[in-house]
């Protein structure tokens, strides 16, 4: 009867958390969506790009509203069954409040191993894998992003500017300047010109016109009557190499463990991303965020479940509820600021470490005792 009773609350539990999460996942979602339509409109991608881009962000989105989420979800079930009176049916069963606590308790630990997946392995995959696409793809909206009278720098390098665009792409009075290196460049004047592409690359094919370059010393000036300007040959300014966010966790421990040791970080990690003791805190507060974070879910659950310490009868219910919301919404809060602090020292980085598993086991002491003195 008790396995049912457990079953039937952890399915509520269940059903409740999916709807809200996937609600406001989607919701932040499309938030971020229109926030990353730069990536086509200014880095000229195209929208397969943005779009896949786009969707592989809603696991990290998930795994960050997720605590809030199953904060609320318990919060909630369990005011829901306080008003439906099925507690007392829980309590009128045999069941003891503690055990009810205790099943909350193990339910917590099911979605902390959700979310250690989550931030550990599935976040950092998929945010990889939305950069890989950056890094593969190609400017295939270059055409789209000149404007009429105005200077853009869509890629690195090179600014332009087109006097006169007309609806069949041809472009009127062309100016370029390619920044070659920091004291080498090149500017080209042309008439006429337009965008086209040869095998997915995109040129631009100037006529009437003029190069001047410059090496650093002399100037070279030459006049050309038709040429073409390799564009495909520019890396976009959207940012291509890996950030912390996106390294494998078992990456960041082995970097850490390098620097810890004055060990030369192998040649992967040069390759991969910047091993070294500039990046050693960012690295650090990202595994805490994986690793630690997390742990605060069995603690945020135990305010939840001191809801069946007072009946709704109670006086005092309304704002004993109002308190246990506030607790888990600081606790939750607490955990998020103690990121930005984690990487300080070893010290300080320990201490944060240990608090979730101390607020824990000293509120489940307490919550214990109030119990039996309810009993």
């Amino acid at each position: 009867m008790e396995k049912l009773i457990f079953r039937k609350f952890s399915k509520d539990h269940a059903i409740f958390f999916l709807y809200i999460a996937i609600s406001i996942s989607l919701i932040v979602w499309v938030i971020q969506a229109v926030n990353f339509l730069d990536i086509v409109s200014e880095d000229g991608h195209s929208f397969r790009i943005y779009f896949l881009y786009t969707i592989l962000n809603l696991p990290k989105i998930f795994s960050r509203i997720l605590p809030f989420i199953f904060f609320i979800s318990m919060f909630y079930i369990i005011i829901k069954y306080e008003n439906n009176n099925e507690l007392i049916i829980f309590w009128n069963t045999g069941i003891k409040k503690i055990e009810f606590v205790n099943t909350i308790i193990k339910l917590s630990l099911i979605y902390l191993l959700i979310q250690l997946c989550l931030t550990s392995y599935i976040v950092p995959k998929t945010q990889d894998e939305a950069r890989s696409y950056i890094r593969a793809s190609e400017l295939d909206f270059f055409p789209g992003l000149i404007k009429e009278k105005k200077f853009i720098d869509p890629v690195s390098g090179l600014t332009i500017f087109v006097n006169k665009k007309s609806s069949d792409g041809t472009l009127e009075k062309i100016f370029l300047k390619d920044k070659l290196s920091n004291n080498k460049y090149q500017i080209i004047y042309a008439k006429k010109g337009k965008i086209v592409n040869y095998e997915n690359a995109n040129f631009l094919v100037l006529q009437e016109g003029k190069v001047i370059s410059n090496d650093g010393r002399d100037l070279t000036v030459f006049n050309f009557e038709k040429t073409e300007f390799n564009l495909s040959k520019y890396a976009t300014k959207t940012t291509t190499h890996p950030k912390v966010q996106e390294i494998n966790s078992d990456i960041l421990f082995s970097c850490i463990l390098s620097l810890k040791k004055n060990e030369i970080p192998s040649e992967l990690f040069e390759e991969y991303f910047a091993c070294n003791e500039t990046n050693s805190k960012n690295m650090k507060q990202e595994l805490f965020k994986r690793i630690v974070i997390p742990f605060y879910l069995p603690l945020i659950s135990l305010f939840a479940a001191m809801l069946i310490i007072r009946s709704k009868d109670h006086y005092s219910y309304n704002q004993f509820k109002i308190l246990l919301f506030m607790c888990g919404t600081v606790t939750i809060i607490f955990s998020e600021v103690s990121i930005r602090y984690s990487g300080v020292s070893e010290l300080i980085s320990l201490i944060f470490m240990i608090v979730p598993i101390s607020l824990f086991i000293i509120t489940y002491f307490l919550l214990s005792i109030r119990l039996k003195i309810l009993r």
